[in-house]
């Protein structure tokens, strides 16, 4: 028996390169799952949007509800343009939002963007609000990727993928493992920019630097690397802990992106000794860092393997998609290995259009 999924997913992630907009058409023949992404497309935010998401933390209750309501409506009217332009049917639209609190240890995290508003836009069914039942049942609410993995990607030993944040994903004793490793892009972007750049291109700023190896050394003390998964990381974790250590060294922006770099293949390595020989599936944004992949890939025995530019951009895209079917299914869409929540859960809000 065969079954069929065509949905919309959409991701925006911490590092506010754009939204993703991924058009995916799942099937499940006899129990096991296939995907393709059929269309794709990175709908990059205006300076007013970067301006409002990154922002948005600040806002008053009034202000935050009405953003809530904004970007919605915003999401909804992408996807319709997408529909129409690649001339689709799709059955639902299964949308991450932007993250703009996360706080798990306080039963808080929130993404915006309207369920309501993007259905009423787009004139779609909608799932949305993933990570709210997960934080309600003591669980981080993150990374929700891995049940992805597992069932779509269970060729590799280990799912890396780099954005705002880098995470991981792999099995271990029957139970799928994952947490974040450590910030990335939403670092590498903030010090690029100092120079006058929208991101570090293929790692060529960071070539330029030395490593600070007293910052580096400060950087890997830093309290959350020795913590055991489940553990997530977010933006408020940044500014309080990472960030002030690197603003106490007076050296180059050349020289912190070159440190910051070694630090995050330090991380990565470590956090990829449960065994050798392995296969390492690399994914998001910070793929095409050259500089970072060629160091990993000349200080480890596992095999490094770069996708197709379609997955590595819009992996998280499809997952959400996925996470999406899983709900519209009522099955399992959040681990409680991954996220430490009491149980298992199905994630995710439904908005169904008459």
């Amino acid at each position: 028996m065969t079954e069929i999924y065509k949905v919309i997913g959409l991701m925006s992630g911490t590092s506010l390169d754009g939204l993703d907009i991924a058009y995916c058409i799942f099937k499940n023949i006899d129990g096991k799952w296939f995907f393709e992404i059929e269309r794709a497309e990175c709908v990059k935010y205006s300076n007013e949007w970067i301006k409002k998401l990154s922002t948005a933390d600040h806002l008053n209750a009034f202000e935050f509800v009405s953003l809530n309501n904004e970007y919605g409506y915003f999401l909804g009217k992408e996807c319709k343009n997408f529909i129409v332009k690649n001339q689709i049917r799709v059955d639902f639209i299964a949308s991450h939002g932007h993250t703009i609190f996360h706080q798990p240890k306080n039963k808080i995290t929130c993404q915006i963007g309207s369920g309501e508003c993007i259905a009423a836009a787009s004139g779609q069914n909608v799932i949305n609000d993933f990570r709210t039942m997960d934080v309600a049942l003591g669980g981080q609410g993150a990374p929700l990727v891995p049940i992805g993995d597992s069932l779509l990607f269970a060729d590799y030993d280990y799912c890396i993928n780099l954005g705002g944040f880098v995470n991981i994903s792999y099995q271990f004793n029957n139970d799928r493992v994952a947490y974040d490793i450590c910030p990335m892009n939403i670092v590498l972007n903030l010090f690029a920019q100092e120079l006058g750049f929208p991101f570090d291109d293929k790692g060529i700023l960071a070539k330029q630097g030395v490593i600070h190896k007293d910052l580096l050394k400060e950087l890997e003390d830093i309290n959350y690397y020795k913590y055991s998964y489940p553990k997530s990381l977010g933006k408020e974790w940044l500014l309080e802990e990472f960030l002030p250590i690197i603003s106490n060294y007076n050296i180059s922006v050349n020289d912190k992106l070159r440190t910051v770099s070694e630090h995050i293949m330090s991380q990565i390595l470590n956090s990829t000794k449960t065994r050798n020989n392995s296969k390492l599936l690399f994914t998001g944004g910070g793929t095409y860092n050259d500089f970072i992949i060629n160091q990993i890939k000349s200080k480890t025995n596992h095999t490094v393997v770069i996708p197709e530019n379609i997955i590595i951009d819009y992996k998280e895209a499809l997952i959400f998609a996925f996470l999406g079917v899983l709900r519209k299914r009522k099955e399992v869409n959040c681990l409680k290995s991954v996220t430490g929540a009491t149980k298992n859960n199905i994630g995710g809000k439904q908005i169904m259009m008459i």
